[in-house]
């Protein structure tokens, strides 16, 4: 199986990146989150790949977690990060290198308590299926 993990985070974070509603709302998307980072900003957590085959072609399915961070009180700043990455990933065509039949939905998020009461923290995940190109 050729794996479709990096083509994917590389169109994901495009996409993040070219958001100019993101931009307005955030520090930076990180990939790695260089230490100190000002506060807010998305970065990426976990990404997962799982087979989803046809008969004649090799398709996948990727879980990508992206993770919103701000230390404003209250939820509302994180809130309208998260809407802002859902408004830049949420069915919207996504190209990715090597792959057609490309789409991509929001799965679930959740709000979380943070082990440092002053960070809000939004932990969003991104459902994307597609088929390798022959």
């Amino acid at each position: 199986m050729a794996t479709a993990l990096r083509p994917v985070q590389s169109a994901v974070y495009a996409k993040l990146a070219a958001s100019t509603g993101l931009a307005a709302l955030v520090s930076g998307v990180y990939d790695e989150v260089p230490e100190p980072s000002p506060y807010p900003y998305v970065s990426f957590g976990s990404i997962a790949e799982y087979a989803d085959d046809a008969h004649d072609r090799q398709g996948l399915e990727v879980l990508v977690t992206i993770h919103v961070w701000s230390k404003a009180p209250g939820m509302g700043e994180a809130y309208d990060i998260f809407a802002a990455v859902d408004a830049a990933l949420d069915r919207v065509p996504l190209p990715v290198n090597g792959f057609t039949d490309i789409s991509i939905r929001h799965d679930q998020h959740q709000a979380l308590k943070d082990p440092d009461p002053a960070v809000r923290h939004i932990n969003a995940q991104y459902r994307v299926t597609l088929t390798r190109t022959m």
